[in-house]
């Protein structure tokens, strides 16, 4: 590629309105049951939450005609990874590449804003309703958070509260340690989004010579994602209770990585003294947060432990949802008529050759 100003490479073209699609735009709220509105809500919950839609539309758009000259390979990895996005946005709702591309410049910033709207409002909706409901999660079941924390004001929250303190304690920290309790609580050490909280650790136990065990597999987690998709009332009840939830009103059968980043980052920062949900926000760093679980779940290199782990989620969260992701009793009737089926075929391929 030409790195003369007069022939910027094609990655530049599309970036050219500034920085990165995959970041938040402005805040707005969602008042509207515009269909786009209505899929902004659930797209940002399932495939991308903090994304500058306007820009991502516009990137995309003069990216299709760049691709006719340059495979999306030459690209850097961040805008492959916004191309994807992309993609699947397109993908998701019909006759969208149509609208984009017959309409001007200001209708494609106005679809941008509709779908962003929704997904602000839906981010807006789960933060405000998942900071009281946190609170029912920190401690089993019967007993009581010791001193109590306030359901409306998260001041006491983060590494001023012994219960929050140790969820949120990174990984490798050791929350016990006074020193090191007093150094989070004060903000001597400075905890980036990157490193990883002990809640997202099934029983909050982390291993550093297998960091994979238990990773994005804890029951707070689970309690989070059942309340955003599968109804409040599901979390306590049994994944049948899910016919007015998110899940099922847009079709939703399995968990996305999308949809884990999200909620990892949604009870991270409910469980924070941060009242205010924004990317500019150093002492939460959400966005740095949101950005490593994904890379991680995206990461080819770790494709088979996150196979395993977005089926563990989806058994979890929709144990009835597709005949594909149940496992078959053995010995059942329905095995059998596997077995034979797989045995026919076996000696007609053998026959064959």
């Amino acid at each position: 590629m030409s790195s003369d100003e007069n022939h910027p490479p094609p990655h530049e073209l599309s970036r050219k309105r500034g920085g990165s699609a995959l970041h938040m735009g402005p805040r707005k709220k969602a008042t509207s049951s515009n269909p786009l509105v209505l899929h902004g809500r659930h797209f940002g919950r399932t495939v991308f939450a903090l994304c500058n839609y306007p820009a991502l539309l516009t990137s995309g758009i003069l990216r299709l005609d760049e691709l006719q000259d340059a495979p999306i390979e030459d690209y850097p990895a961040d805008v492959r990874r916004e191309h994807r996005v992309f993609m699947e946005l397109l993908d998701s709702y019909p006759g969208l590449l149509e609208r984009l591309t017959n309409g001007e410049e200001e209708d494609i910033i106005q679809v941008g804003e509709l779908l962003g709207k929704g997904a602000s409002g839906a981010r807006g909706d789960d933060t405000k309703t998942l900071k009281s409901a946190v609170l029912e999660w920190l401690v089993p079941r019967g007993q009581v958070v010791i001193p109590p924390l306030s359901r409306n004001i998260k001041s006491d929250r983060g590494f001023n509260h012994e219960v929050t303190g140790a969820l949120l304690c990174p990984a490798g920290l050791d929350w016990s340690n006074a020193e090191t309790k007093q150094a989070l609580k004060s903000g001597e050490t400075a905890v980036r989004g990157d490193q990883w909280p002990m809640f997202l650790y099934a029983g909050c136990v982390y291993d550093p010579e297998d960091p994979w065990k238990g990773l994005l597999r804890s029951e707070i987690l689970v309690f989070g994602f059942k309340h955003v998709f599968t109804s409040p009332s599901s979390v306590d009840k049994e994944p049948k209770a899910t016919r007015s939830g998110n899940a099922h009103l847009h079709g939703m059968k399995s968990v996305t990585k999308g949809s884990l980043a999200y909620i990892a980052t949604q009870v991270r920062f409910s469980l924070s003294s941060s009242s205010v949900f924004s990317r500019t926000d150093t002492v939460t760093d959400s966005e740095n947060f949101y950005h490593s679980i994904l890379d991680l779940l995206e990461d080819p290199d770790e494709i088979e432990e996150v196979v395993d782990l977005m089926m563990w989620w989806t058994r979890r969260v929709f144990p009835n949802s597709s005949s594909s992701q149940r496992i078959i009793s053995t010995n059942s009737a329905l095995s059998k008529i596997r077995e034979k089926c797989a045995a026919l075929r076996e000696r007609v391929n053998t026959s064959a050759t």
